[in-house]
């Protein structure tokens, strides 16, 4: 099978042909059709787990992916030839990932049946992004009324926590460009701040001097965290997917300070796929990238900003 891989740390993702895997006792062998983009497919590359866990390599490169299961290790009674599901396909000690035409997933992980109404396109765009994002409205504890700033809300987090939050009945504040406003409003966002308009935490206080309540934050270093820190009130919180923060400073101000993984589980993802078919969760594809140019994506990711999620086209629907 073709594969996307590295050779080490930090090395240039490239193509290579490798062995199709078999499923072992409780997995699943699965035929990818599509594996979407996420910045942490690129850290793992440059060793953010390497103390973590054992990695293996060659690595296959990708965490999220959608496909048909193609066969069943012993055990498996969840899932037979010819269903479609899609989840988290990342395994480091066994240079598994998603960017291959086949991957081995265990059904007690991260893998669920897909949402009856969406593509496998839309499918492999969903575990992570909208994970975390849920995750985020979930560690804020966001409530009725709130005032909440989400920095990087053109992103599949981002939207999908613009989403969650407005669901929860929050007055959600969205850093976006103009071109992605419209679409950030029909999620739920009340008010949109262009970060290219000037410091946004200078925008954010101009409108509300009386501060918010939480700040979601997808993107800004510990560098720049300060800004947005002094923009909540006592008793506000502030969560970042990058670990931009020190919760223990934090708390000394009165303010509760979170650094957030998202792990999402076969419960979540199933959870995940309800919301799609009741139409209560919405994804944005920014770009499908053929197979055989997501090398040339990967080493040219860093210099586009995000406007919706990147998904790569393994096999044709």
């Amino acid at each position: 099978m073709q594969a996307i891989v590295v050779s080490g740390f930090g090395a240039v993702p490239e193509y290579v042909d490798l062995p199709e895997p078999e499923p072992g006792p409780n997995e699943i062998l699965v035929r990818m059709h599509a594996a979407g983009y996420n910045p942490y497919d690129l850290k793992i590359v440059d060793g953010a787990l390497k103390d973590l866990v054992e990695h293996r390599f060659p690595l296959i490169v990708g965490v999220d992916g959608a496909g048909v299961v193609e066969a069943v290790g012993e055990g498996v009674t969840r899932f037979m030839p010819g269903d479609r599901v899609y989840g988290r396909f990342q395994d480091p000690a066994r240079g598994l990932g998603s960017y291959a035409e086949y991957s081995v997933v265990g059904v007690d992980g991260s893998v669920a049946r897909m949402p009856e109404g969406l593509l496998f396109e839309q499918a492999a765009a969903v575990p992570t992004a909208s994970a975390t994002g849920f995750d985020l409205v979930e560690a804020a504890r966001l409530d009725v009324g709130q005032r909440v700033l989400i920095v990087g809300a053109s992103g599949g987090v981002g939207q999908a926590a613009v989403q969650f939050a407005a669901a929860r009945g929050a007055h959600v504040i969205a850093t976006a460009t103009s071109d992605v406003a419209g679409f950030l409003r029909e999620l739920g966002a009340t008010e949109i701040v262009d970060h290219t308009a000037g410091p946004v935490p200078e925008q954010v206080l101009a409108l509300h001097r009386d501060g918010l309540d939480a700040v979601l934050d997808m993107v800004t270093p510990p560098a720049g965290i300060e800004p947005l820190v002094n923009l909540l009130r006592p008793g506000g919180v502030i969560v970042s997917t990058i670990f931009s923060l020190n919760p223990d400073t934090l708390a000394a101000r009165k303010i509760r300070g979170i650094n957030l993984l998202s792990e999402p589980d076969a419960a979540r993802l199933a959870s995940l796929a309800d919301l799609f078919d009741a139409g209560r969760l919405k994804i944005r594809l920014e770009a499908l990238v053929p197979f055989q140019e997501a090398v040339d994506m990967l080493r040219n990711v860093h210099r586009h900003k995000a406007r919706g999620k990147t998904v790569i086209e393994i096999a044709s629907s």
